[in-house]
């Protein structure tokens, strides 16, 4: 029999606590070990019930969420729910996923704390999710000093990655040089209205430049492109010139943004010269875009199953032989540059 999912609630909010208990110990399999009301106690109760998974609220007294992320055990870590943060405070819920949260899940403001109700299924979901993920502490990454040559194999690189991706697109991000002679365009599975704060935060602590989709914006060398949240990423030809473009209809996408079309779309317009890479996540959103390449002639490359905070969305890839080469999270900076 499958052991029950260890719970560690985070908040200090004692309604909250009461509402999170109440929804998470009425669910199968999840067992509800304590509650914390700040980030001190937190950190005390997860060394002595050593939960799997906590859920944590960012804006606590004492200590906050982002103390407890950077307080976690180096090794057996449990994975981290945020509950939290309001539309004022994508900053933190953005700096939270880059120190290594699994995912978020808003928290309605404390003039509306009825509708906590109302977050039963996603936030059960995502507990779930996180239990199966791999715990991975941020480290810091060197940018490499090598200059590239003027002679290259591709003119674009595009990137999707889903659950662990912020930390992973961060360490990538800090290790890439900032002379890369071609464009980043990224698509990450993220919600809705972070990923501007994201862009902004990864701008700060890359040599290269990180900015938010925008309609019209040309891709150039040193440019990382983000996918906005809910919406698809998407690369066309305007008279004589390629232009990032938007689009808000799901179709028949499970993601917004979806990597499968940012990749489709880089392939129609670079065919060969296209350079795929599909990091941590789970799901199998990749997979057709990484075909795509491979069969244009371009290169793919994915995150080894040892770095991944979920072996998902590169092992779809890999299993269905469109990798050509695969490096774990510290490395991929090396071997972008390589096949470059």
């Amino acid at each position: 029999m499958t052991a029950p999912i260890r719970v560690l609630i985070v908040d200090d909010s004692a309604f909250a606590r009461k509402v999170l208990r109440q929804i998470l110990s009425a669910s199968p399999g999840l067992d509800v070990v304590g509650t914390a009301r700040d980030g001190l106690e937190a950190l005390e109760k997860i060394a002595e019930l050593k939960p799997d998974v906590i859920t944590l609220d960012l804006v606590m007294p004492n200590l906050d969420g982002l103390g407890v992320l950077d307080g976690l055990p180096e090794q057996d870590a449990p994975r981290v729910i945020v509950v939290s943060v309001s539309d004022a405070d994508t900053e933190l819920g953005a700096a939270a996923l880059q120190a290594g949260a699994i995912d978020i899940v808003r928290k309605p403001t404390a003039l509306a704390t009825q509708q906590l109700y109302e977050l039963e299924h996603e936030l059960v979901r995502k507990v779930r999710l996180a239990a199966e993920a791999r715990s991975r502490r941020a480290s810091r990454s060197e940018p490499l000093a090598a200059h590239l040559s003027a002679v290259r194999r591709h003119d674009v690189i595009v990137l999707g990655t889903s659950t662990g991706g912020p930390q992973a697109i961060t360490r990538l991000l800090a290790a890439l040089p900032g002379d890369l002679p071609v464009p980043l365009l990224i698509a990450l599975h993220i919600p809705a209205g972070y990923t501007e704060a994201l862009a902004a935060r990864l701008d700060t602590h890359s040599a290269l430049a990180v900015r938010e989709a925008e309609p019209g914006i040309v891709p150039r060398a040193g440019l990382v492109v983000l996918a906005r949240g809910g919406s698809h990423l998407r690369l066309c030809a305007v008279e004589d010139r390629i232009e990032v473009a938007l689009d808000h209809r799901l179709g028949s996408a499970q993601h917004a943004p979806s990597v499968d079309l940012l990749f489709e779309s880089a392939v129609a317009l670079y065919g060969a010269r296209t350079l795929g890479v599909v990091l941590t996540g789970m799901g199998d959103d990749g997979l057709i875009g990484a075909r795509a390449i491979r069969e244009a002639g371009g290169s793919v490359l994915t995150e080894s199953e040892r770095s991944c905070v979920v072996y998902g969305m590169p092992r779809c890839v890999k299993e269905a032989g469109y990798s050509s080469g695969e490096a774990t999270i510290e490395m991929m900076a090396d071997e972008i540059v390589r096949q470059l």
